[in-house]
């Protein structure tokens, strides 16, 4: 009998709608690197979004319209290398799903073809609509992405929450269910009233992945660097710090560098020896003998 251990078991869009029949909760985070992406994976985690937000938390925007396509397969690729079990999803960066529908669908393919991702997200809802059917007709599994939408946040006059009048929160739903009937696997609610996001899930068969949307929502994603807490900035209400790393990190570098001034570090145990009959014959032939 074999007592190697058993396979892992890849995540798959089948489990999202399984876990939501089952009334279980999915679990999703952003990842940006290889590393960070290992760590996901490993803990077990449901989905890792590789977020345009990269362009916020990583690459210094003030919003996410800068990055292109070619930061997103980049930093996909890393991350790819990094998780073997997640649901990966590449987030379809602004203008490459917008203008033209076959252009949406070729960069959607780049996502999967090039970048090892399993899915895209982009935002939108009834305006999208020709977008997501043609990318779920070219075989791509589509994540939705309705409330607050990033990538239309000057249309949207900044990051405010989305669906606090009875007739935004209408449209929302209305959202939702054309895009589970053009084939979305899920659909993201970013910065949407409780209340709403609570009864736009119990209308759907698919699963929604609420982020500053309450608890009524199918799963959750948060993005790494706010859950870390690697940042001394604004954090949105809704986010839940479950580490301080900014300031565990701001002392580790102070006491390098006050170890490195004081002669401290590097330590003997931190250097490699030569033995004392290879050092002599090397003074040797440099004529230091």
């Amino acid at each position: 009998m074999s007592n190697s251990p058993a396979p892992i078991k890849k995540v798959t869009t089948a489990v999202f709608r399984s876990k939501k029949k089952r009334g279980e909760q999915l679990t999703m985070l952003t990842a940006y690197d290889y590393l960070t992406a290992r760590a996901v994976d490993q803990a077990g985690i449901d989905s890792i979004l590789v977020g345009d937000s990269l362009g916020m938390v990583v690459l210094g925007y003030s919003n996410t319209l800068p990055v292109t396509m070619g930061d997103m397969l980049h930093h996909c690729r890393a991350v790819s290398r990094g998780a073997s079990r997640s649901l990966l999803i590449g987030d379809m960066p602004f203008l490459s799903y917008q203008a033209e529908t076959g252009d949406a669908v070729r960069n959607a393919g780049r996502f999967l073809q090039e970048a090892g991702m399993d899915a895209v997200k982009l935002e939108g809802g009834r305006e999208r609509l020709d977008a997501v059917r043609a990318i779920i007709g070219a075989g791509i599994p589509v994540l939705g992405h309705l409330g607050l939408t990033p990538q239309s946040v000057h249309q949207l006059g900044g990051f405010k929450a989305q669906g606090k009048t009875a007739g935004a929160a209408k449209r929302i739903l209305e959202d939702a269910l054309l895009l589970e009937e053009a084939g979305c696997f899920g659909i993201v609610l970013e910065s949407v009233p409780a209340r709403i996001a609570s009864y736009i899930s119990s209308r759907l068969t698919i699963p929604t992945i609420g982020i500053g949307a309450g608890g009524g929502c199918d799963g959750q994603v948060l993005v790494i660097h706010d859950l870390l807490g690697m940042y001394d900035r604004f954090t949105p209400k809704f986010v839940k710090k479950y580490a301080e790393l900014h300031g565990e990190i701001s002392q580790a570098l102070l006491a390098y560098k006050q170890e490195v001034e004081r002669g401290v570090f590097p330590a003997q145990e931190h250097t490699f020896t030569i033995p004392d009959g290879e050092w002599e014959q090397f003074l040797e032939q440099v004529g230091e003998s």
